[in-house]
């Protein structure tokens, strides 16, 4: 029987030029053909408007961005990269990371944005995995040739892979179309209620990496699209961050409640004039109730918002507004103006199913896995992993998660990658990963470990071998050293649950 969706509830969201196709899916109708002629339209219109700014590094003009990306896919061209093939990008964010992005975009290729966090086997594989023709590396000089600016590419042409981490251990590719990104574009405009006329007026502190889909396709290219600046804050620092907010007049903040959390409950906030900030946007993990109440407070000239996506929606899949961002603190608000909402296997007691996403955010599948693709990518719909509830006026509350997954800042943490890796480490006979709750972040990691009979357990030699193996965030911070045997059910699936709610943590091994 077909999926039916849920009833749009009534969110203040423009859903004018909306129109579905024979399948049923909504689109918008007047989207640019691809990215490239977003960002001409662009140049065309603003040429000298500030586009682009890295903190203690250069600043670009419109009309200076697109003639160094287009330089870049010029040197693209004269290396051999053509047209569909894949370009990854290991660059830290910065005005680099922007060029090589757009420079592969204008030389038609795919841009393969690779996590920096990654550890070294993991960057191996996702380079192997793409079938990278070139890789875009620190300290190497962005290709350089006569400037050149594909023409011809359509909406449903691939534009990235960008690859999430996945739950048998390697990192999985999420195909981004044209249209995806374009979709989430316009789909950022409206629920966050930019006018766009006032656009080059507009500037946005980026925060967090450009290599996740909330700082790339929510926040530099929707500035792109409508004239506004992007200002990247290579590394993150909050003292550097609430500099920035006031020497750049920034306007536009969307970052991790981890980052909001540090800033507001810095002793010399007061110091800072932020009084031109006007929209703060969160997402990506939990967030309490009491950090929202102080982020208004201290941006008492904002208008706040909670997103919730995936990198498989190319980022937002649903929106919290102002309005309703006090009354609904911990719902991730209501559907975006062209996707549709479902619930799978719901309980009938408390109504909570798995999340379905469908709409034109949605990406095609995952690069080279088939198999991975048919059990996530259902007769259009997204199977997100995400056990929720929508309320009768279209509210969505994610409740768990069907993944075995910890949210740490915004950064997605598969147990079954950490458990595999600690599985071979010095002294452990078993052990189980489980999501330590935080103020700031979330949830960190916390591993309860069972140790080799007879051994000890030496948590620096523990931690020194997953460091080689996983990336930082990955390795837990928080360990419980149990003799007895870790509880499972009679098919011998760990009860993590139990672990989760019995277990005593000490303090942090370390400061990640």
């Amino acid at each position: 029987m077909p999926i039916e969706p849920h009833p749009r509830g009534a969110a203040p969201f423009d859903t004018s030029e909306i129109e579905r196709d024979a399948r049923g899916i909504a689109h918008y109708t007047d989207l640019p053909g691809s990215l490239v002629a977003m960002v001409r339209a662009s140049v065309e219109r603003f040429p000298d408007v500030e586009a682009l700014v890295e903190i203690d590094g250069e600043r670009l003009s419109y009309r200076q961005l697109w003639e160094r990306a287009a330089r870049v896919a010029g040197g693209l061209a004269e290396a051999g990269v053509g047209r569909g093939d894949r370009v990854a990008g290991l660059l830290p964010a910065g005005v680099d990371w922007v060029l090589g992005f757009l420079g592969t975009l204008l030389a038609g290729a795919v841009a393969v944005p690779v996590n920096t966090r990654f550890a070294g086997p993991e960057i191996d594989y996702v380079l192997a995995d793409s079938g990278s023709t070139l890789v875009l590396r620190p300290g190497e000089p962005l290709p350089d040739g006569e400037p050149r600016a594909q023409e011809g590419l359509g909406p449903s042409d691939l534009a990235a892979i960008f690859y999430t981490s996945g739950t048998t251990g390697f990192p999985k590719g999420a195909m981004t179309s044209h249209e995806n990104f374009l979709s989430n574009v316009e789909t950022a405009v409206r629920v966050i209620d930019l006018d766009r006329a006032e656009g080059p007026a507009l500037r946005n502190l980026v925060s967090v990496p450009l290599f996740h889909v909330t700082g790339c396709n929510s926040q530099l290219l929707v500035q792109l699209a409508i004239g506004g600046t992007t200002v990247v804050l290579p590394t993150f620092e909050v003292q550097a961050f609430l500099r920035a907010v006031v020497e750049e007049r920034i306007n536009l903040l969307t970052s991790a409640p981890a980052i909001y959390a540090l800033a507001v409950a810095q002793p010399n906030f007061a110091e800072f004039d932020v009084s031109a900030v006007t929209r703060v946007a969160y997402g990506g993990s939990p967030i309490a109730p009491s950090l929202v109440a102080r982020i208004q407070e201290r941006f008492p000239n904002a208008r706040l918002g909670n997103g919730f996506g995936l990198t498989e929606t190319s980022s937002i899949a649903t929106f919290l507004p102002h309005e309703r961002a006090a009354e609904h603190v911990e719902s991730v608000g209501f559907a975006a103006p062209v996707v549709d909402l479902a619930l799978d296997a719901v309980n009938p007691a408390s109504g909570v199913g798995e999340l379905l996403i469908r709409g034109p955010n949605v990406v095609a599948g995952y690069w080279n896995q088939p198999d991975a693709t048919r059990e996530t990518f259902v007769d259009g719909w997204l199977h997100s992993g995400d056990l929720a509830r929508i309320d009768a006026e279209g509210l969505v509350y994610i409740v768990d998660r069907v993944k075995d997954m910890i949210n740490r800042g915004g950064e997605n943490v598969y147990c079954v990658e950490v458990e595999n890796a600690l599985a071979g480490a010095p002294g452990v006979a078993d052990a189980a990963v489980v999501p330590v709750p935080n103020e700031v972040m979330g949830e960190k990691v916390g591993a309860v470990v069972v140790p080799l009979p007879g051994g000890e357990f030496d948590t620096d030699r523990v931690v020194a071998h997953l460091r080689e193996r996983l990336a930082d965030f990955k390795v837990p911070q928080f360990f419980s050293v149990r003799p007895e045997p870790l509880p499972r059910n009679p098919g011998g699936k760990i009860l993590k649950r139990q672990l989760r709610e019995n277990t005593t943590w000490g303090e942090p091994v370390h400061g990640r």
